[in-house]
């Protein structure tokens, strides 16, 4: 830690103009991308490092996009140490830093009178990257080459802040849809060029040794928080375990890992061990280093005070040991890491927020619901009204978040990677977008997993081609292996899809679906819920009858699962009190 005197005020106001600089950013890439996957769903994220690749300020990112940039950053300053103002580089390597090759990351140095101050990071999920199917989740793929996408280990795109021509060619030539691809690059670049100003305009207010000195004081005062947060915490010594469901015929045992998390409130520190788990798999389901650390310390975040700031100087104080070439930590080249960045991670952030339970009340958090499915299908054809190709990825699924010591889970929690920060499709924008139509989209009662706080409800949805066949894939997680409930909560339910033919007749889809979905027929799919914390009897009555009035429970499944019996008065339905401490008793 460095030993300048701290101005604590001065401190809280450069950090928050750094924030507000990384939400113009986000602004910038959501307001001027192409694609709906970044400007409707959100899926993108935007960061400002230091120069020493400590991340410094990432606003409302993504967790899973974010919490390995730094790897990202000290990579480029390797591959490039004669980097200059007015360069910029795209990278998608995910064996050095990157999430999923998916995620092209714009890297921008930021340099004043000369000096490297900054790193400003976009990452944005591409509708595309050239993958050997129409898809940018290839589940199947059992290497880097089978998998197909085009990997730029922190490439030159821009000099003098011009394109290289060469670099944005070959993405043309190989990417589906280029023009819209195209688009989310300028986009992205156009957002790491406003970073690029505005921290610029920071520096000429307040000067170079002010700044430096805020970037050291931020992330030591960000580190002593941190480590309050953990002295707060029992000492103890957890473990805990996850499995993602089989995927056939690529995955057919599915895959299990262990996690160990040693407490050290006497040191302020938090030992994360995945060394016990296997080797990376045949298929796509392997994480990423990135990956791997984002997880770790997104199922830690859910289980301390929200107060804790997100950067570097928080990161000092968890150490995670993993091994090399294995499926639950760093992946080694070439097997394939199309997927690293949802299934198996959403399980990893489960397992590590959901072991904090192990403590008791209020600790730790139940297993948010899981499962890329037809709601997150990537979808890609021919649109007859346009005569044009298109390709994007389906945002509609709303998964339920898990029940906490404080709260009932998240309604639109989407998966544990993104935790709420994603957006819903609009069901108008997408049939605006892309040849379908949607038949029905809503909240099915009874099926957040019953807790003292319950897991956020299950969705269910349906939509069609119009006019044309459409391929359609995704790998899902969550049919055979429910988030679990804690502390006494419940499991959330399991998630479901089929294919309903012109005839009526429906046929169950597995997990890892890959097919073309022809005029007349329906895919249904069916969310999964989250986990409730602490035993359902101990739910406040009023809350119970809240979720009866708001259409979230059905009062017979209130009563059988919660022990809250009803009556009806003048004013409307109220708990018969006497009735339910009966029934609890």
């Amino acid at each position: 830690m460095s030993e300048t005197r701290f101005d604590g005020v001065r401190t809280a106001i450069i950090a928050n103009k750094v924030d507000g600089i990384v939400r113009e950013m986000t602004n910038t890439l959501l307001r001027t991308a192409r694609s709906a996957v970044i400007n409707s769903a959100r899926d993108f994220s935007c960061a400002i490092l230091t120069a020493d690749d400590e991340l410094l300020a990432a606003a409302e990112a993504i967790p899973v996009h974010v919490f390995g940039a730094q790897l990202q950053a000290r990579e480029l300053r390797i591959a490039h140490p004669n980097m200059r103002e007015g360069d910029a580089f795209l990278d998608n390597n995910p064996y050095v830093g990157n999430s999923h090759a998916a995620d092209h990351t714009i890297l921008v140095p930021v340099f004043v009178d000369g000096v490297h101050m900054f790193t400003a990071v976009t990452k944005a999920h591409q509708a595309d990257v050239g993958n050997s199917i129409p898809t940018t989740y290839h589940a199947a793929a059992k290497d880097v080459y089978e998998e197909g996408a085009v990997i730029f280990p922190t490439v030159k795109v821009q000099s003098d802040y011009e394109n290289i021509d060469d670099i944005i060619r070959m993405c043309r030539s190989r990417i589906r849809v280029p023009s819209q691809w195209y688009g989310d690059f300028l986009a992205s670049i156009g957002a790491a060029r406003v970073a690029e100003r505005r921290l610029k305009e920071l520096v000429d207010k307040y000067g170079l040794d002010t700044i430096g000195q805020f970037t050291r004081d931020w992330l030591d005062y960000s580190e002593k928080v941190m480590a309050k947060a953990i002295e707060d915490l029992p000492a103890a010594t957890l473990h805990n375990s996850g499995r993602h469901d089989a995927f056939d015929p690529y995955l057919p045992e599915g895959l299990d890992f262990q996690v160990g998390i040693d407490i050290k409130p006497q040191d302020g520190l938090i030992l994360v061990d995945l060394t016990e788990n296997g080797p990376n798999v045949d298929c796509g389901l392997n994480l990423t280093e990135a990956t791997t650390r984002a997880a770790v310390f997104a199922g830690i975040f859910n289980a301390i005070p929200a107060s804790v700031p997100k950067n570097s100087g928080a990161f000092r104080r968890v150490q995670i040991d993993m091994n090399e070439g294995s499926a639950v930590g760093k992946p080694r080249f070439p097997h394939s890491c199309s997927v690293a960045t949802t299934n198996v991670t959403d399980r990893l952030i489960n397992c590590v927020g959901s072991a904090f339970a192990q403590l008791g009340e209020p600790y730790g958090v139940a297993e948010g619901a899981v499962g890329v499915g037809a709601g997150y299908a990537v979808l890609s054809g021919h649109d007859q009204r346009s005569n044009d190709e298109f390709v994007n990825q389906l945002c509609i699924t709303a998964n339920g978040g898990p029940g906490s010591a404080h709260a009932d889970g998240w309604v639109t929690y989407g998966v544990p990677c993104t935790s709420g920060l994603m957006y819903r499709d609009s069901v108008e924008i997408d049939e605006i977008k892309m040849p379908i139509m949607y038949k029905h989209l809503r909240m099915v009662p009874d099926t957040g997993g019953a807790g003292k706080y319950r897991g956020g409800p299950s969705f269910e949805y349906a939509y069609t081609p119009k006019d044309a066949p459409i391929s359609l894939i995704y790998p899902c997680d969550g049919q055979i292996t429910p988030s679990k409930g804690v502390s006494g909560g419940e499991d959330g339910r399991t998630a479901s899809a089929w294919l309903e033919a012109a005839d009526g007749s429906r046929r169950t889809l597995p997990n890892a679906v890959d097919i073309v979905l022809h005029p007349g027929e329906t895919i249904h799919g069916f969310d999964a819920s989250g986990g409730g914390y602490g035993a359902p009897f101990e739910r406040d009555p009023r809350l119970v009858l809240e979720d009866v009035l708001e259409g979230w429970e059905t009062p017979e499944h209130a009563t059988a699962t919660y022990g809250v019996e009803f009556t009806e008065t003048t004013g409307g339905l109220t708990v018969d009190e006497q009735g339910t401490a009966r029934r609890r008793a």
